[in-house]
């Protein structure tokens, strides 16, 4: 064997090591921490999860774009929390049908994105979608709006999800959630007075920094600056680099629970549980 073919066995060895290492490795840096959370058991109860229709990543004045839409964990990790609790979950967007996915490399997906993918059954919610406007949100115990860059030109843009978020929140006493880009969907709910129904209420989601970090800072809508718009007391974890931050912010009332981007679905999924558990 020459030395060439023995330096090349060695680099693809160490590749191959680095490539299976890496997830533990971005594990142990912030990215999708465990959480051990309590057990529930909540059979009869009802939870809504809503996603996005949008798939392209486009610029302002274009229409072409890199593909885009759920980052699959905002919504397989607080799917399979509530499964795990007796939960019967349902899954919505805002136009109904197919909920696109952000491509993600192998290294970045969740022991739930795998499960999720490989279930033709969980698929297909995501293929036939329910759409938002032939829900009654009120029948729900729990409102979840899981986000993706594709959140950012639809979720903050719907009166309707508006008027249903501000639904649910008078006429039931569901748990209002969502993570990331998700917490888009709350900002055109509105109170009796017509006024943001989240002003003056501690939240987070998706920060600015880790937008601009990403170098993604050109989406129509960015959830720190939409949520102080409306009225939000923001708060954010932060980080070396913002995706490897989380944070989960119950509100005084105990009705919005909200997570900050992709590594806080378990945590903002249990929260949620745990109120309603004590109803």
């Amino acid at each position: 064997m020459n030395i060439v073919l023995k330096i090349l066995l060695i680099i693809i060895f160490f590749v191959i090591v680095i490539a299976l290492a890496l997830p533990s490795i971005l594990n142990f840096a912030g990215l999708h921490p465990k959480f051990d959370g309590e057990t529930f058991n909540l059979q009869g109860k009802k939870a809504l999860i809503i996603a996005t229709n949008h798939g392209v990543l486009n610029k302002p004045g274009e229409i072409d774009g890199k593909s885009t839409g759920l980052f699959l964990s905002e919504l397989s990790i607080p799917y399979y929390d509530f499964e795990k609790a007796n939960i019967k979950v349902d899954i919505a967007s805002i136009k109904g049908g197919k909920i696109p996915l952000e491509p993600v490399p192998f290294f970045i997906e969740t022991t739930e994105d795998k499960r999720f993918k490989k279930d033709q059954e969980t698929m297909n919610l995501l293929q036939n979608s329910i759409p938002i406007k032939d829900i009654d949100f009120t029948e729900y115990d729990i409102i979840f709006i899981s986000g993706g860059w594709g959140a950012a030109y639809d979720l903050g843009f719907s009166e309707l999800l508006g008027e249903k978020i501000s639904n649910a929140y008078y006429s039931s006493q569901a748990i209002i959630g969502g993570v990331c880009h998700g917490v888009l969907g709350f900002i055109k709910a509105k109170n009796i007075d017509g006024d943001p129904l989240i002003a003056g209420r501690k939240m987070t989601g998706v920060t600015d920094k880790q937008l601009k970090e990403l170098g993604i800072f050109f989406t129509p809508q960015h959830p720190e600056e939409e949520l102080k718009k409306a009225g939000v007391i923001f708060q954010s974890g932060s980080a070396f680099r913002d995706v490897f931050a989380t944070l989960t912010v119950v509100d005084d009332e105990k009705r919005f629970v909200t997570g900050q981007n992709q590594n806080s679905g378990h945590e903002t999924a249990y929260r949620i549980m745990e109120i309603l558990n004590s109803q």
